[in-house]
């Protein structure tokens, strides 16, 4: 029986390796990239070329992929740092920023990280320009700091070949003193709104008061003087009424004088009213003085009589 040569063995095991090792480059030399990826290829240690979407096969032995550039949006947390305002408030403000690989050459060759560098440097720029801000200021100012951090940030992307979409402050937290006085001063302004707000409706129902009193006083006396011009205008009326019916019945007793049997008539008639009144006179208990001789009515009458007659004539 033939015994197996040790060399040929050996031989035939270091071929075999070697065989397993092409074959293995082989079929790492085949790539396939997905969409919105990037694979950097070194030829020689040296750079070569960028791989994009699709179906690839490198040279084996000779191409490496180096690394693999992630091309679409992402976000990275900006851990908490305390901060110093212009007043020395500490406070502490964390972030997050919303970049993407714009050019995969320089993100892989320009910067170690481009992740840790874009962090640093948005803690470093937040930091300074709170130093410029009152704490009041921070609240107000997030959209000028954000953006002044977005502006640092894609100054430096340039050489890192990326791109700062934006940047978000998630929190800005002063210490727990600070916030008590805050709230403090935030309730004490509430309730400064709620008096001015108390006061502001006292004095408008005041005012509404006041108008509503005096347009009822203006209408009072407008209704008032209403009343009175009718009262005049109805005593007017009837005095103008009276005049007119005197007037009238002293036009028609006058006409009457001078027709047949008018001055009897007439004294006829005063006789009967002189009779009246002196029956009237029984109930009256103060003295009364008659400038004329009442025990002769005739003469009386007569008299009467004539002074009609002048006056007529």
């Amino acid at each position: 029986m033939n015994s197996v040569n040790p060399i040929d063995l050996f031989n035939f095991a270091v071929w075999g390796i070697i065989f397993l090792v092409v074959i293995a480059k082989l079929f790492r030399s085949i790539r396939i990239v997905s969409t919105r990826t990037a694979l950097i290829v070194e030829r020689l240690g040296k750079y070569h070329a960028t791989l994009g979407p699709g179906f690839h096969v490198l040279l084996p032995f000779l191409d490496k992929v180096t690394a693999m550039q992630d091309l679409r949006e992402e976000t990275i947390d900006v851990p908490p740092q305390d901060c110093f305002s212009k007043d020395e408030v500490q406070v502490e403000v964390d972030g997050v920023i919303y970049m993407s690989v714009a050019d995969p050459v320089k993100a892989t060759y320009g910067v170690t990280d481009y992740r840790f560098a874009a962090m640093q440097l948005a803690q470093t720029t937040t930091r300074s320009i709170i130093g410029t801000l009152e704490l009041d200021k921070t609240f107000e100012e997030r959209d000028m700091i954000s953006q002044a951090v977005v502006d640092t940030l894609n100054t430096a992307g340039e050489s890192w070949g990326v791109h700062v979409h934006r940047y978000e402050i998630k929190n800005i937290k002063p210490p727990h003193t600070v916030q008590n006085a805050m709230e403090k001063q935030v309730n004490a302004e509430r309730e400064r709104r709620a008096i001015l707000a108390r006061a502001e409706g006292d004095k408008q129902s005041r005012i509404n008061t006041s108008e509503g009193t005096m347009r009822e006083l203006i209408n009072l006396s407008e209704g008032e003087r209403q009343r009175l011009i009718n009262e005049a205008e109805g005593r007017a009326a009837e005095i103008l009424a009276l005049a007119t019916a005197t007037a009238n019945s002293i036009e028609k007793i006058g006409s009457a004088v001078v027709q047949p049997g008018g001055r009897q008539a007439i004294k006829l008639n005063m006789s009967e009213k002189f009779i009246d009144n002196l029956a009237h006179l029984a109930d009256v208990k103060t003295s009364v003085i008659f400038p004329a001789d009442l025990t002769n009515l005739n003469r009386l009458l007569d008299s009467l009589d004539l002074e009609i007659a002048e006056d007529k004539s």
